[in-house]
């Protein structure tokens, strides 16, 4: 019965030896291991990353298919909704890509059912692990143990942004007082019903229990405030520390600063409404800088100007300042029978060069730590900002049993939200520990499997 539980909820996540190619006589063998005139055909699995996302894919590879013109690259898209499903069933039935990109939170539990190659011994062809940004090297591998099953694609983070008119006209400094918690609240409070272009707007909008950020959304304020989701191989969102981190963010709402419509709302709907005038500030990824710039160049007597526009870090909390680092990873299948070309292709993707060329497609930031020194990021104001926030960066713990926990966080957070939008009654401080409890019930029932 547990079994089947354990296999039940890892099917549900949704937003979750070296065998070289055969030689011949007339064929030539480079010292990687690989046949420089054999074609290879290398079958790799994506998401929807960016809006054409095979097309993108190609074009940011072509460089390295130009140069390795034995080596044929197929993308298939998986949507994120299957993704997990299909991931894991070629983990145990074999028939597997060479190549899949892994959501920074699932490598831990792929790489547990024995179906990812280690990647270690590639990692100075990647460049080293200095070349990654050094939060993004804990999602590569199972927690406290050596091997690396993934190497670090792209980074998902979230930062402040926050409208510039509406900061100057509520007598805001940013810079100042987005610092900390204590202060970020303050500014809050100034900036409810500021009014600009005759709009009223609420001081921040970010999405409740109905988005696919519930867990991320709360990240920052967990950490921050001393807290952690899973310590120890136990499930600890129910301590002091994690239920004040809670309890600061979700109180926001119920002390008005956070409008209650936009907590009925999703990630992409807040960002539009924030787009729209409707909110001085938001918690968003770099993404939305792309996607404001995009809507800006197609129309601007429509869109939002960008130069309205900043971003702040993550206010710091009083146990410190951590940005969640989401994102996505590259992991190399153990059944793939084309390995020494797999790593090439691995080896080019981890690239600066590459990197940025393909953050400009999707909109996230590269995991390259020399990407963050390309005129890209250092000449825009809007992500140069990311990079100062580098140094703070966290992930979840890359723990086998992250995957089929976090829907578990989702749902007691959700309940969370329930408790301070009043469903079940008046909003109660009390209410969100006995959520917090249940929760941790649950996730520890799973990780104990």
């Amino acid at each position: 019965m547990k079994k089947r539980l354990l296999t039940t909820l890892m099917a549900s996540v949704l937003t979750l030896s070296l065998i070289g190619c055969g030689s011949k006589t007339n064929e030539t063998t480079k010292t990687d291991g690989s046949n420089a005139d054999k074609e290879v055909n290398l079958n790799v699995w994506i998401m929807p990353n960016s809006g054409t996302p095979d097309q993108d894919f190609m074009e940011v590879i072509q460089p390295f298919l130009d140069k390795n013109p034995n080596i044929k690259v197929t993308p298939t898209v998986l949507d994120w909704g299957s993704a997990w499903t299909k991931i894991t069933a070629a983990a145990t039935s074999g028939e597997a890509p060479d190549i899949t990109q892994l959501g920074t939170s699932w490598v831990a539990a792929v790489g547990a059912m024995n179906a990812l190659e280690d990647l270690t011994p590639y990692y100075n062809d990647f460049g080293g692990d200095d070349a990654f940004v050094k939060a993004t090297l804990d999602t590569t591998k199972i927690e406290g143990q050596k091997e690396k099953y993934a190497m670090p694609w792209f980074i998902d983070t979230r930062a402040i942004f926050y409208r510039k008119d509406a900061c100057q006209k509520a007598g805001v400094d940013p810079t100042k007082d987005f610092a900390t918690w204590d202060s970020y609240k303050a500014a809050l409070k100034k900036l409810n019903g500021v009014e600009v272009d005759g709009k009223k707007m609420s001081a921040l909008g970010m999405p409740g229990k109905n988005d696919w950020n519930v867990v991320h959304n709360f990240a920052w304020w967990v950490w921050g405030a001393g807290g952690q989701y899973i310590q120890d191989g136990k499930a600890v969102i129910n301590s002091k520390e994690a239920y004040e981190g809670v309890k600061f963010y979700t109180e926001l709402a119920s002390d008005g600063l956070m409008p209650k419509a936009a907590l009925e709302k999703n990630s992409a709907e807040v960002e539009a409404l924030f787009n729209q005038g409707e909110y001085a500030t938001i918690f968003s990824g770099a993404y939305l800088a792309k996607t404001i710039k995009t809507e800006f160049e197609k129309d601007s007597t429509k869109a939002l100007d960008p130069s309205k526009v900043g971003i702040a870090m993550v206010p710091e909390g009083p146990k410190g300042r951590f940005a969640l680092f989401g994102g996505s990873t590259l992991a190399m299948y153990k059944s793939s029978k084309n390995k020494p070309e797999a790593a090439k292709l691995l080896a080019y993707l981890a690239t600066a060069d590459s990197q940025v060329a393909y953050a400009k497609k999707h909109g996230n930031l590269p995991a390259n730590a020399k990407s963050f020194d390309d005129k890209f990021i250092t000449d825009d104001p809007l992500l140069s900002v990311f990079k100062q926030q580098l140094q703070y960066g966290k992930a979840y713990p890359s723990v086998p049993g992250w995957a089929p926990s976090e829907g578990l966080f989702q749902k007691g957070l959700s309940n969370v939200w329930d408790n301070v939008m009043g469903v079940n009654g008046a909003y109660d401080p009390a209410k969100t520990q006995t959520e917090l409890d249940a929760t941790v019930n649950d996730v520890n029932a799973v990780l104990k499997q």
